[in-house]
């Protein structure tokens, strides 16, 4: 097995590219290891010392690490083995009972904009955005406002503001003139409005 590696937009975050399939659809992100109970994988990658996130994606593994003053060729060896052992294991990357985020999913109270939004995130923004190693979620649409959710290299990015307004915000307000803007949220955002309603 040979794992490659591809840098990413953010200098704390790189993509390790095992050369077979990761999940068969969607993207994982576990921001800590709590959050990494369903996978084994990224339950082993966080026993790496310097490892902050894991994003697993449809053929790639994205690793976060905690510092800039961690140096990645420190980490770089320790992940590497703990892909290669992984994969020559047998285990699965996930437990079967969890499922990658249905976040774009059609859904029977989506309007015509909301389903036009969704489409326009999974053909169009998706693959861009885990081609640098990183993924966004839908987390709604209100009073012209799409609200999305950076993950993997994506969090953290210097450059991730740009990637929103630029680059996300640009192309659905071209193909969807109801959006007003785009806005970055956090899960403790998404739980107060939830609790609010």
């Amino acid at each position: 097995m040979f794992v490659q590696t591809q840098d990413t937009p953010n200098p704390n975050s790189l993509k390790f590219l095992p050369g077979r399939t990761v999940l068969e659809a969607g993207t994982m992100n576990f921001a800590n290891p709590r959050d990494a109970h369903c996978s084994p994988l990224a339950r082993q990658l966080f026993r790496i010392d310097g490892v902050k996130g894991v994003l697993l994606g449809p053929d790639f593994i994205t690793i976060s690490k905690t510092d800039s003053n961690m140096e990645w060729k420190v980490i770089k060896p320790d992940v590497f083995a703990a892909i290669m052992d992984f994969f020559t294991s047998g285990l699965p990357i996930v437990n079967e009972d969890s499922q990658p985020s249905a976040d774009t999913a059609p859904s029977d109270d989506d309007d015509e904009v909301v389903a036009m939004i969704k489409e326009l995130l999974d053909t169009r923004i998706r693959p861009t955005v885990q081609e640098d190693g990183g993924d966004v979620l839908y987390r709604g649409f209100e009073d012209g406002v799409v609200k999305l959710k950076l993950q993997g290299s994506c969090t953290s990015c210097p450059s991730s503001i740009i990637t929103l307004k630029n680059g996300i915000q640009n192309m659905l307000q071209f193909y969807v003139p109801e959006v007003e803007s785009v806005e970055q949220v956090k899960d403790e955002e998404v739980v107060e409005e939830a609790a609010q309603v």
